[in-house]
């Protein structure tokens, strides 16, 4: 059942209809919960990876090299098949950044998120092979386990917002100084919804909306650039609770109203509503929507992909066939199909050769599963508390 309590800003939205939900956040079941972590991840980074080989094209010339259908199916990318890009890297060091906040909270540490989070993020940034201007201790003798994972060492058409922001970035857990509403910020943000939803304490709707708007705006300083992801974040915490994506947008909007600036990114949101109910042929509704390289066009577009989906293969094609950002419409579209349906409603066939799977596969168990690490003074399971605060350090 929906958990209604009075919050310090009020309640974000009226309880939504619970009918036909699989469970909510007040029935925990462990494997439908993995599955649905696992489909957000898996999902979000098929999407990215079968979009890569099309991210610069217009969907003529996408056309003009797959077929009328357009692209369908992996095709070679950075040196593979299969491949993700930074959208998937920094998405991986979202997730990453936040188990290593709890971690430290847990261990008796002031668990401070947004500047965790920003460490983690700057740890990509030297994946990328650039120093920080500031911070340079970041991994600080213990780089945790993700960075030490080589395939990440690898540069995928990173946005330059990002590499400006966080190379410049002067405070730990400051939002950018910029006027950037580029998409970079929302593209990685899908990990917040899941660990609100997971974590004990803090996790409604609006928490969900304050910590992926924090994290997109760690680099992107434009309203439409954080509040983008604050609604991202609100969605997939609703999907993974068991609501129907038309519910989990009712939410993200009332989260999202309350916000100075929202406007312009409500009508998109509005907008990608409108078309999927409209009956307007795909494409061109796509393209009424924008190109994605935007926040709020790339939020649009994959709302609207996964609203008229008829499954999630479905739904991801539609999201990289168009004239503009693919890969990242690509993983916003797979995140919210595969928290909605589940990691089995991926393609095999697209998993099979995915890049990392395995470590996407991980940190995505490991996200569904932390609050269970006991990592108290006195811990039931001491080797686990070593593993964990090695692959996790607190900082």
């Amino acid at each position: 059942m929906w958990l209604l309590e009075e919050q310090p800003n009020g309640p974000c939205v009226d309880p939504p209809c619970t009918e036909g939900f699989l469970f909510s956040a007040s029935v925990f079941d462990r494997e439908i919960t993995r599955s649905r972590f696992q489909g957000c991840l898996l999902g979000g980074a098929v999407g990215d990876a079968l979009g890569a080989p099309v991210e610069f094209l217009s969907l003529a010339e996408i056309r003009e090299r797959f077929g009328k259908d357009g692209i369908t199916g992996y095709a070679p990318a950075y040196g593979g098949v299969g491949t993700i890009t930074d959208d998937t890297q920094m998405t991986l060091f979202t997730a990453e950044g936040l188990l290593r906040a709890w971690v430290g909270e847990a261990s008796g540490g002031i668990g401070d998120v947004p500047g965790v989070a920003s460490r983690a993020y700057l740890r990509w940034l030297l994946t990328q092979g650039i120093q920080p201007a500031f911070h340079r201790d970041v991994l600080s003798g213990q780089p945790g386990w993700l960075y030490q994972q080589a395939a990440l060492h690898s540069r995928r058409a990173p946005g330059n917002t990002c590499l400006s922001a966080l190379e410049a970035m002067l405070k730990l857990g400051e939002p950018a100084r910029n006027d950037s509403k580029g998409c970079g910020g929302v593209m990685r943000v899908a990990p917040a919804g899941l660990f609100v939803w997971r974590r004990a304490g803090q996790r409604t709707p609006q928490d969900a909306f304050a910590l992926g708007a924090e994290l997109a705006a760690l680099t992107h300083g434009h309203p439409s650039g954080s509040l983008t992801g604050g609604v991202l974040a609100v969605l997939i915490r609703e999907l993974a609770d068991g609501a129907s994506l038309p519910d989990a947008l009712s939410s993200a909007k009332a989260c999202l109203s309350t916000r100075p600036d929202h406007e312009q990114t409500l009508l998109a949101i509005l907008h990608a509503q409108a078309l999927a109910d409209s009956g307007v042929a795909f494409d061109d509704a796509i393209a009424r929507l924008g190109e994605g390289w935007v926040a709020e066009e790339a939020l649009a577009i994959s709302i609207y992909c996964a609203l008229v989906a008829r499954d999630f293969r479905h739904g991801v094609v539609l999201a990289v066939n168009h004239d503009g950002d693919s890969d990242s419409t690509g993983a916003i579209t797979g995140n919210l199909l595969g928290t909605l349906l589940g990691a089995e409603a991926i393609p095999p066939e697209w998993l099979a050769p995915l890049e990392l799977r395995e470590v996407i596969t991980e940190l995505a168990d490991d996200l569904s599963e932390f609050p269970e690490w006991d990592l108290g003074i006195d811990p039931a399971d001491a080797a686990l508390v070593r593993r964990i605060r090695t692959k996790y350090p607190g900082l």
